[in-house]
């Protein structure tokens, strides 16, 4: 039996678009005449993980010139660089995206969805109620250190890899080849499917 998301009594609001995000939107034109495609992972493990997640995609269709394309299945991970046990597990997704904001702006959009969300950013490897990272966007390799396109670590990435391979079999990450050929090259080990939660598309 799937057990699919109940919209709940408390959810956060996210923040506007700005006006001058909305304005370069505008320009690229709102009826996503060609727009780039993007890989977004999400994660959760403070809270309620998959209410969580299902709150992050419907942000991110809301936003303008963004269009969530697919949503993968669930995974659960053991959180990375922490003690064995110290924090919760996370649940785990990926969503593509069409979209025709530039990178700059979509990673705006991530961070203020985050923060709708009460992410803080005390510690590195802290338990977190949502983390959006860009994956990859378009064709794009870029060491920009405010944006490192695709994400430097994602390679190495089962909870990225698997998701991301379940939803588009065929998908080649920036730089670093076929997602099925890496995901071959890492362990799984931590990281399992939750066939009995769903994420949906938004409506």
């Amino acid at each position: 039996m799937t057990a699919s998301f109940t919209q709940g009594p408390m959810d956060p609001t996210v923040q506007p678009v700005p006006a001058s995000v909305v304005e370069q939107v505008d320009a690229a034109d709102t009826t996503l005449h060609n727009p780039q495609r993007a890989v977004i992972s999400l994660g959760s493990n403070l809270g309620n993980r998959l209410e969580t997640l299902q709150g992050a995609i419907d942000a991110l269709e809301d936003t303008p010139g963004v269009r969530v394309k697919a949503v993968s299945p669930v995974y659960e991970t053991e959180p990375w660089g922490v003690e064995p046990g110290s924090q919760p597990s996370y649940f785990n997704a990926v969503v593509l995206l069409k979209t025709t904001l530039p990178p700059s702006s979509l990673l705006e959009r991530a961070h203020a969805v985050e923060e709708a969300f009460h992410r803080v950013r005390e510690e590195r490897w802290g338990a977190r109620t949502l983390d959006v990272d860009i994956v990859a966007y378009a064709e794009v390799v870029s060491d920009d250190p405010h944006l490192t396109l695709p994400h430097p670590r994602a390679h190495e990435r089962a909870f990225v890899l698997a998701p991301w391979h379940d939803v588009e079999p065929a998908a080649q990450l920036p730089g670093r080849g076929p997602v099925a050929d890496l995901l071959g090259g890492v362990t799984r080990e931590g990281v399992a499917p939750r066939a009995d939660l769903e994420l949906r598309l938004p409506e």
